[in-house]
């Protein structure tokens, strides 16, 4: 598949840093890049790389209230004044009190110096790749610093300070995008995204995620299916803890390309966090490396198939930062190049020697785990008594009929 890919990407997005011992390292980022470049990403024909802008004031307002906005660039100020803690040295109680209830300077998003101008540059890294896709400047264009799907208009949430998706999703509208579909496979439900576009009827917003009675943000049950003038457009896909790729692969398969095939997206935007996977220490999935390679290639075969190849893509969660991370982004990377990389391939000797240097852990050795996964189609006969199966059942009743699917 002949494949067209733009790199939003500058060292400047590793200052989007929460503090030493905090899962959102950036260490996990450059540790991508660095593998990523190992293997010749930049040499291959047709990647192109920017350095993105910072995110204007207009452009976040299109998703985040002014109010909030101000209130980040005061954490920031803040942080400087504390040293850049988790809001120590604040001026007064009164201060403290207003950043929290914003979600700033708690122990999921402490506070750090330049705090709005680090997460406005990931929101124009995104708006970069977005704006890349829609002039057809390419046909795939990454944000892997993006994919910050928790953060609701007025408040930050689970290491999410800025939405870049749905800031990036605001702008397609603003510039004549009529239906655009976002597929999230992160192991936490998108619940920022589906809250943004709740009621409008041009996007369909699908999270395929864990079980929210077992993990944050405890939202994404099959029931939550869109307001008044944008019903059934939410579709939620809610998966035990402990399901593995044949299970994870069967659902999204039974759910995902039906759905986006009936919705007809002009585009399609995805949020590849890879905190589904089973070292994950954050989520209770059970995928590999090979189950994630597998979900980004039906993503990418899908923006063929439904939007003429226009496919936005953003990172997100995944926090072990060695193992995984680097692996998964980097296959997802030479996925949209149209260049999947052989996963039995070995690893450059010196990015395992420099993975080492920077994290004292050891580097694996080569892009696979298990071989290719393997998962058996839904419609080839289902269990009721399966966990895995209920799940797809749940969702398939609550969304199909509206896009004229049979459950």
């Amino acid at each position: 598949m002949t494949c067209t890919l733009h790199l939003a990407w500058d060292s400047r997005l590793a200052g989007y840093d929460f503090g030493p011992g905090h899962p959102m390292a950036p260490l996990r980022l450059e540790l991508t890049m660095e593998l990523a470049q190992a293997f010749g990403l930049g040499r291959l024909e047709g990647v192109t790389e920017e350095v993105p802008a910072v995110a204007t004031g207009a452009e976040l307002e299109l998703v985040h209230d002014p109010a909030y906005i101000g209130m980040v660039r005061l954490a920031g100020h803040q942080a400087v004044k504390g040293e850049g803690g988790t809001g120590g040295g604040l001026s007064d109680g009164l201060t403290t009190r207003a950043l929290l209830m914003h979600g700033l300077g708690n122990e999921d998003n402490p506070l750090f110096p330049g705090m709005h101008e680090a997460a406005a540059m990931v929101t124009g890294a995104t708006l970069a790749a977005a704006r890349a896709v829609w002039t057809s400047a390419s046909q795939h264009a990454a944000s892997l610093a993006g994919g910050l799907h928790h953060a609701m208009a007025g408040h930050a949430s689970g290491f999410c300070v800025y939405n870049d998706p749905a800031v990036a999703i605001a702008w397609l509208l603003s510039q004549g995008a009529q239906r655009i579909a976002y597929v999230d496979v992160d192991a936490h439900h998108g619940d920022g995204v589906q809250v943004a576009f709740w009621d409008d009827p041009r996007v369909l917003t699908i999270s395929v995620h864990e079980d929210p009675e077992t993990l944050f943000p405890g939202t994404g049950r099959p029931g939550e299916t869109g307001g008044p003038h944008a019903d059934r457009t939410a579709v939620n896909l809610a998966l035990p803890a402990g399901t593995g790729d044949a299970g994870w692969l069967r659902a999204f398969h039974a759910v995902v390309p039906p759905v986006v095939r009936a919705f007809r997206p002009q585009l399609l935007v995805s949020q590849h966090g890879c905190d589904s996977h089973r070292d994950d220490p954050l989520a209770n999935l059970e995928l590999s490396i090979d189950g994630q390679r597998a979900a980004h290639a039906a993503i990418h075969a899908l923006a063929h198939e439904v939007s003429d190849g226009r496919w936005l893509i953003t990172g997100g969660g995944g926090y072990e930062h060695v193992q995984v991370v680097p692996r998964t982004w980097t296959h997802l990377l030479f996925e949209a190049a149209g260049a999947p990389l052989d996963p039995v391939r070995s690893i450059p000797e010196r990015w395992r020697e420099y993975a080492t240097g920077a994290t004292g852990q050891p580097a694996p050795a080569r892009m696979t785990e298990d071989g290719p996964a393997t998962f058996t189609a839904f419609e080839s006969g289902h269990d009721p008594a399966d966990p895995v199966d209920r799940a797809i059942m749940a969702t398939r009743r609550a969304v199909f009929p509206y896009h004229g699917l049979l459950p």
